[in-house]
């Protein structure tokens, strides 16, 4: 009786292995990687943007570096005359020098957020264009999966299944072509 059991039991699992198996090979199809990261810095579209946004940061951090020279320059004052000043006139003195360092703190905080809110615009069209290039890639090439290679989430990638370099070349063609907003 034991054995009749054993062999059902082993008869069942093994049926059970097949079948799931099976299941497996039909729901596991085409898999295919993309580095958007990649896709968005070596792309025409994206070293364009990479221009834009230096020159944005250039232009901001000119400005802070005037407002950096005024507060210097005051802080040097005080440090340098502070002593023959009157009590009035280094109060006077000092809460200036508090009102251009708030001022400062505030520009830096602004131009740090313009900057962002301009890279995230940049980037943000790009992205949403790589993912329309994406999903057209994937219906012409019958991927049933197309994942970010993010660091963080993926551990290995077989490079034959990275579609970045033609995502890349989707992108470029429409070079002459607006960015869809």
């Amino acid at each position: 009786m034991n054995k009749i059991a054993l062999v059902g039991i082993l008869g069942v699992s093994l049926l059970i292995f097949t079948a799931s198996k099976v299941v497996a090979e039909q729901t596991v199809g085409k898999i295919g990687i993309v580095d958007l990261s990649r896709a968005v810095n070596e792309s025409e579209q994206g070293k364009k943007a990479k221009g834009e946004l230096e020159a944005v940061v250039k232009k901001k951090q000119e400005a802070l570096d005037e407002k950096g020279k005024v507060l210097e320059k005051l802080k040097a004052e005080i440090e340098k005359q502070g002593s023959v000043m009157s009590a009035e006139a280094r109060k006077n003195k000092e809460d200036d020098l508090d009102r251009l360092t708030r001022e400062y703190q505030r520009a830096l905080a602004d131009s740090q957020a313009e900057v962002r809110k301009k890279e995230n615009e940049l980037t943000g069209n790009i992205v949403k264009e790589l993912r329309r290039i994406i999903n057209d890639v994937a219906n012409e090439e019958k991927y049933d999966l197309v994942l970010d290679n993010n660091p963080a989430l993926v551990a290995y990638v077989n490079k034959g299944i990275d579609i970045t370099d033609e995502v890349i070349k989707k992108l470029d063609a429409l070079r002459g072509k607006p960015v869809n907003k």
